[in-house]
């Protein structure tokens, strides 16, 4: 069976394939025009993962990164498979580990599931979730944008939210969702159980159906006159809290 070939572009994005798995890189394709310190660095990387660099001008660039934001790199790159399910990815946490897990619903700037990706990664979210529908998928913008996170957290798009939020609570996982009308904010909860804190998309909010098959919802204080946050920002202070909480904890 052949695997699947996809594109990533920009030094970040690539530069993280290249140190997590550079027998994955088929080719890099880089703007001989660019002689900067931080391409000859790039190069040297992807020389000593024994890559192979072809030089191409910049239509060229764009044409295979589908975008004049590659920064004067683009890699052909073998599919990673992260986790073949969301099943498969709960089970094989170990028992003294308590999951968490980020849920968006209805995100379609890739931009901001970049950011969101980005953002899980740091905070060692074991899988994002989101629906087929009304949610943007992995593409290179993505891939760009989360700076290698699209290669090292597992994302699961479902065809029924409502339905996978209720099997994980079926699991013993508490779905927390966000609005700004929530009685308590995220510092009044207990976040070291298992969690899937669920967010949607600035200005819009969760659907009324997701917000109703949520356990609890909280609130994010805001002190100024902005209103709310834009998504991948509530995701980082969501679940850095998350983190800060069980880091206590477990704090002898």
């Amino acid at each position: 069976m052949t695997t699947p070939i996809k594109v990533l572009f920009g030094f970040h994005a690539v530069g993280v394939r290249l140190k997590t798995s550079p027998s994955s890189v088929i080719e890099v394709f880089i703007d001989p025009s660019r002689r900067d310190a931080r391409m000859r660095q790039f190069q040297e990387r992807a020389k000593e993962a024994k890559v192979k660099l072809v030089e191409s001008d910049g239509p060229r660039l764009a044409q295979l990164a589908g975008s004049h934001g590659h920064q004067g790199v683009v890699a052909r790159v073998h599919v990673i498979d992260i986790a073949k399910s969301l099943d498969a990815c709960l089970e094989a946490l170990p028992a003294d580990e308590p999951a968490l897990l980020l849920v968006l619903d209805g995100i379609t700037d890739p931009h901001n599931l970049g950011a969101c990706l980005r953002v899980a990664d740091g905070a060692g979210v074991h899988a994002v979730i989101a629906p087929k529908d009304h949610a943007v998928g992995i593409n290179a913008t993505v891939a760009k944008v989360a700076s290698g996170a699209a290669d090292t957290v597992p994302y699961f798009m479902v065809t029924n939210l409502a339905r996978t939020l209720n099997e994980l609570k079926e699991r013993q996982i508490w779905v927390t969702g966000t609005s700004d009308d929530a009685s308590q904010t995220l510092y009044d909860v207990d976040l070291k159980i298992p969690t899937a804190w669920v967010l949607g998309a600035e200005g819009d909010g969760l659907r009324q159906l997701t917000r109703k098959t949520c356990d609890q919802l909280v609130s994010i204080p805001m002190a100024g006159g902005v209103e709310s946050l834009n998504v991948s920002v509530a995701s980082g202070i969501c679940l850095y809290e998350t983190v800060r909480q069980r880091r206590v904890y477990n704090t002898p």
